[in-house]
């Protein structure tokens, strides 16, 4: 088994000394560099052999837009460079054209500080569709209820910004919670769904009174959320012989006839032990399709932390076991308060943000992201 992480932006262009020269950025290799990288994909989607794959004509589509966007903010810094250039030659002559040209040098300072936050490294799989998974773990029903409700929190979301979901594989509970489900996320070429989605990965946290609490006493509950990007076989080497197949009855929903027959397929990848099963399809072969989606998103997964430091192994590792002190959000329903505890992000909006309104938190999450990585950046170029 072989698996190629950065093959999501194959064509990722990454400084070769950290950063461009100061001062001339959006003219830099970088921004060449990706221009190159562009006219390329616009010769691969016309070549009829890319056209035949959907999965090809996607990734690259997704590749394009981001480099495209990049772009179109450098255009846009190096016609402000070249008017803050006239305005200061005008300044030179007549002082009245001194405050337009102070404020042309300050927009230019901001456009380039923007630019250097979309040259920033960034995760190499964010462009891809995002396979995500609720589990459920300390608090018993109170966790398996709160998992349904992140769940639909989820699908909320998804739904504002006209991303596709679909239910994989799920285990509901009498009371209609649900012990462990599995979504697929299809984004769009805008808005990718792995990019946006990963910052939900950790132990979700609830502080409530149970719907079986009989004494009214607050309960503290977990729930582990786990998100992977959800890639195509092109980029996972799967060896067969690898992989063990079983099959079994179904116990879950799927309209007549699901439970009558072996339809659910369980796959072990024998060198990781990875276990994953699909059972919600209709048919053995659609379920076996399913799971060795999610199979490519673990093993996909598994090799980007194997690239990445103990720490997040550790955190994955915490995330598997739904351990409550791993958490990385709070959700105290008695104050009605959302808590990321990453950031330090704080939130009297529960309700809303259970409704599905997490573009606010998600964006501060995406901010925090881009500092580091622009501070990476400047570490390296030291």
């Amino acid at each position: 088994m072989s698996v190629h992480p950065g093959s999501a932006h194959s064509g990722s262009v990454q400084p070769d000394d950290g950063h461009d020269q100061a001062g001339g950025l959006e003219q830099g290799p970088i921004v060449a560099q990706m221009r190159t990288r562009r006219t390329e994909i616009d010769a691969a989607l016309v070549d009829p052999a890319i056209l035949a794959d959907p999965s090809q004509v996607r990734r690259l589509s997704r590749e394009r837009a981001r480099l495209s966007r990049v772009l179109s903010h450098a255009d846009a810094v190096s016609a402000l460079a070249e008017d803050t250039e006239a305005a200061a030659e005008l300044a030179a002559e007549d002082q009245s054209f001194a405050a337009e040209h102070d404020r042309l040098a300050a927009e230019l300072v901001r456009g380039r500080d923007q630019l250097t936050e979309l040259l920033a490294p960034s995760d190499p799989l964010d462009d891809e569709d995002a396979l995500l998974e609720i589990h459920s773990g300390e608090g018993g029903e109170e966790s398996a209820l709160f998992a349904a409700d992140l769940l639909r929190m989820y699908q909320r979301y998804a739904e504002s910004l006209g991303w596709r979901v679909e239910v994989l594989d799920s285990q509901p509970t009498d009371l209609g919670g649900l012990r462990s489900v599995t979504v697929g996320v299809r984004g769009t070429t805008e808005r990718p769904a792995y990019g946006t989605l990963k910052y939900e990965a950790g132990v979700h946290r609830v502080q409530r009174i149970p719907v079986t609490e009989s004494q009214g006493r607050v309960h503290t509950s977990a729930v582990g959320v786990l998100v992977m990007p959800d890639v195509d076989a092109a980029q996972v080497d799967l060896d067969p012989s690898d992989i063990r197949v079983d099959v079994f009855r179904s116990s879950g929903p799927g309209g007549q006839g699901v439970n009558t027959t072996d339809s659910a397929v369980r796959l072990t990848h024998i060198p990781t032990g990875i276990v994953v099963s699909c059972q919600n399809e209709r048919s053995q072969l659609q379920n076996k399709e399913q799971a060795m989606r999610m199979l490519r998103a673990n093993l996909m997964a598994l090799a980007a932390e194997e690239a990445a430091d103990e720490n997040t192994r550790m955190r994955r590792d915490q995330v598997r076991s739904v351990d409550r002190s791993a958490r990385i959000r709070t959700y105290n329903f008695p104050e009605s308060r959302i808590t990321d505890h990453r950031i330090g992000y704080k939130s009297h909006r529960l309700e809303e943000i259970l409704g599905g309104d997490l573009e606010e938190l998600e964006t501060a999450l995406h901010a925090d992201e881009v500092s580091r990585r622009v501070a990476a950046a400047g570490r390296v170029g030291r």
